[in-house]
């Protein structure tokens, strides 16, 4: 375990002491309640606001509240717990009618990260865990995400970054991946064809939230030992639906 940053402990002590009374304090209260030397507590307050982790109240000169900053991690927070549990439990009606593995992921810079899993109960199924993370190239689920990033930020994510091969099948040149999600943005669809496990298919659609962006995508893994075109061509139809029943947990109105 790494060590604790003195200074980030002592930021975090001020955010927390918001969290009591009336959500408003002055720099003395601060002092106080921590035993922080003036000096510290002045810049610390200082930098809070600077970056709109709190702001002065306007009619209480010298005191200070939360600001907008510390809303939007907490509205981040409040989206992610909804996402997973709505996403499990999308993912379990997806996974009871196919009896294939389902998944629900989100992306992070060029990885994809699992927030809800559910099994098949078939003995042969694809092993992997919710929390895992894998390069977003080579999965279905982090192909529909990539896809779904303007052309700018896509392009800025993957410029100067190697694109790590996990099978034969992984795709590993920019220009054919851009390619393939080109395709993929048009179709709302993504297919992995084993580029992450070489005895593994998947599909995937993109979940969208109530402002209709792109904030997951759902995923349906089969062996290739029950992947053929017919197979396919019916787990896609489910993963749009299940695409489409999670976004409207979320708020989502219009059309994918």
């Amino acid at each position: 375990m790494g060590r604790l940053v003195p200074a980030v402990t002592r930021a975090l002590d001020i955010l927390e002491l918001f969290l009591e009374g009336d959500g408003t304090l002055s720099a003395p209260e601060v002092t106080r309640r921590l035993q922080l030397p003036r000096t510290t507590v002045h810049e610390l307050l200082t930098t809070l606001s600077a970056r709109s982790y709190l702001v002065p109240v306007p009619e209480q000169p010298g005191r200070y509240r939360l600001g907008v900053r510390t809303y939007q991690l907490g509205s981040r927070y409040a989206e992610q717990l909804d996402l997973a549990a709505e996403g499990r439990q999308v993912a379990q009606d997806i996974a009871e009618t196919c009896d294939e593995t389902v998944h629900v992921a989100i992306l992070e810079d060029l990885d994809v990260i699992y927030i809800a899993k559910v099994d098949s109960t078939h003995a042969v199924r694809m092993v992997s865990a919710a929390g895992r993370r894998l390069p977003a190239h080579c999965t279905s689920v982090g192909k529909m995400l990539l896809a779904s990033l303007p052309e700018a930020e896509l392009a800025a994510r993957i410029e100067g970054r190697e694109l790590a091969a996990m099978t034969p099948n992984s795709i590993t040149d920019h220009e054919e991946l851009k390619r393939a999600l080109a395709g993929i943005g048009q179709r709302g669809l993504a297919v992995e064809n084993r580029e992450s496990n070489p005895d593994v298919s998947c599909v995937a659609a993109p979940v969208r939230d109530s402002a209709g962006r792109v904030v997951a995508a759902l995923s349906i893994s089969v062996p290739m030992i029950r992947w053929s075109e017919e197979r396919q061509a019916e787990l896609e139809q489910l993963a749009v639906k299940g695409a489409a029943d999670l976004s409207t947990r979320l708020g989502h109105r219009g059309q994918q």
